[in-house]
């Protein structure tokens, strides 16, 4: 007598009944870009069907995001301005901020997740303070933790820092309580790679840096254990969610440390696994949904528990129709 698996695959009713992954609607984080300006909804060419929004235009994505059935969004930011401190990145007026008092006032039941980085602010384009050439660790600290308070003090629900400095979830945890901002989340990089699948994200928010890369701060694609140090490093200094970026390329990273820690796990399915599924649907080489719900299953499947995605709002269609 052999295994017959087969009569658990003999129909459609039978392989839902069974299904150990499930994909909704209610695993996605929908990035967002807003720039400054009005009257803005400018497709970003890097990332088909996705857009950079003026604050004034937001009412319509927020309201499209919400039907969908999406719980929150992440915001990222383009000023108007540069210099060497990116101080526009903790304006109680720039942009990112205006945002999410924007979108509270349409839906404050929408989850605002904020980015907290400096390379879209600062002039050289790196996530921290450049002393001599290099990143000055320590003095950019200071800088990424008043990021974190100005859009706590606008009404973003949480915080997510990018940046990859040493000791920031820290930092920030501690000036966000000392202000009276202890229920604002945390949601990690804790594993964010140097990566070649960020190239359509770094045109879209014009943050490629102008000298040197970024790989003094983010982490060699081929290390693991370090992900998992990495991870505890951040849970001690008081992250609520840990994420693993890229997505597609470090499943085994996600199980990792879905297998090591009792946070929820979101992962980032990036701009370049984005563009590529893209450009290949467009070619007519692949079914785009049917890669589309078949990558972000693997994802789920993986670990991760939650999903930032550019096709959050497709998928979440073509969820909805199966």
């Amino acid at each position: 007598m052999f295994l017959r698996g087969r009569r658990l695959r003999e129909n459609a009713a039978m392989r839902a009944l069974v299904r150990e992954t499930q994909l909704s609607s209610k695993d996605f984080i929908y990035p967002i870009f807003v720039v400054e300006g009005q009257g803005i909804k400018s497709e970003i060419s890097s990332i088909p069907n996705n857009y950079h929004y003026s604050v004034d235009m937001l009412e319509d994505l927020v309201k499209e995001v919400t039907e969908a059935g999406i719980p929150g969004v992440l915001l990222f930011g383009l000023p108007s301005s540069k210099d060497e401190i990116g101080s526009s990145a903790f304006d109680p007026n720039g942009v990112v901020q205006r945002a999410v008092r924007k979108i509270k006032e349409i839906n404050r039941d929408l989850l605002v997740i904020t980015d907290v980085c400096m390379c879209q602010y600062t002039s050289h384009g790196h996530c921290g303070i450049l002393k001599g050439g290099r990143i000055d660790n320590d003095a950019s600290l200071e800088y990424i933790a008043k990021i974190a308070l100005s859009h706590a003090e606008a009404g973003a629900d949480m915080v997510a820092p990018s940046d990859m400095m040493d000791g920031r979830v820290q930092a920030i945890r501690w000036l966000l309580d000392e202000k009276g901002y202890d229920s604002v989340a945390i949601m990690s990089y804790s594993a964010k790679y140097a990566s070649a699948f960020y190239g359509p994200f770094r045109e879209a928010a014009d943050s490629a840096p102008q000298c040197g890369d970024r790989k003094t701060y983010q982490m060699d694609p081929g290390n693991r254990r370090e992900a998992l140090k990495e991870i505890q490093g951040d849970i001690e200094e008081g992250a609520d969610i840990v994420m693993v970026k890229p997505a597609l390329s470090y499943l085994d990273i996600i199980r990792e440390v879905k297998n090591t820690c009792n946070l929820p796990v979101a992962a980032y399915s990036v701009s370049g696994e984005y563009a590529m599924i893209k450009a290949a649907a467009k070619a007519g080489l692949v079914n785009e949904k049917a890669i589309v719900l078949e990558t972000l299953l693997s994802i789920k499947r993986a670990g991760a528990d939650i999903i930032i995605t550019y096709y959050a709002l497709e998928a979440s269609k073509w969820i909805k129709e199966q």
